[in-house]
């Protein structure tokens, strides 16, 4: 089995794991331990792509990669960005600032809606 086809599988059970943890939100004991395994695992997942393709050098050529890839990568850097905000919001609300209560439901849709189209163009930049 390819690394390719094991990044995919591995891309799909976290997207599964994370709609699981999201239908949980209104359960904290069960959403806050998944949805730290979602992010802690797909931040690995991106090492594990880097360590294997060295992602980062390929990204960093821009402008001689096909707009998909590049288009991929945004994605996937944006998703991560919104797993910091999320984590800061989470832990804010753990500590019962609900004030943050919005902001983290807005970061949260946000990141899903990434997460989404980077599984999406991950599978087409597969088979292009």
């Amino acid at each position: 089995m390819s690394s390719a086809v094991i990044f995919q599988i591995q891309s799909v059970l976290i997207y599964s794991l994370m709609i699981f943890g999201i239908s949980k939100r209104r359960q904290r004991k069960v959403h806050v331990p998944t949805m730290i395994s979602v992010l802690t695992w797909d931040i690995l997942l991106i090492l594990q792509i880097e360590l294997n393709r060295g992602a980062v050098a390929k990204a960093a050529n821009a402008l001689k990669n096909p707009a998909l890839l590049n288009i991929h990568v945004s994605l996937a850097v944006s998703c991560v960005v919104f797993y910091v905000l999320l984590i800061h919001t989470g832990r804010k609300l753990l500590k019962g600032q609900s004030c943050y209560r919005l902001r983290h439901r807005i970061f949260g849709w946000t990141a899903f809606g990434l997460r989404t189209l980077t599984l999406i163009t991950s599978f087409m930049a597969v088979t292009k």
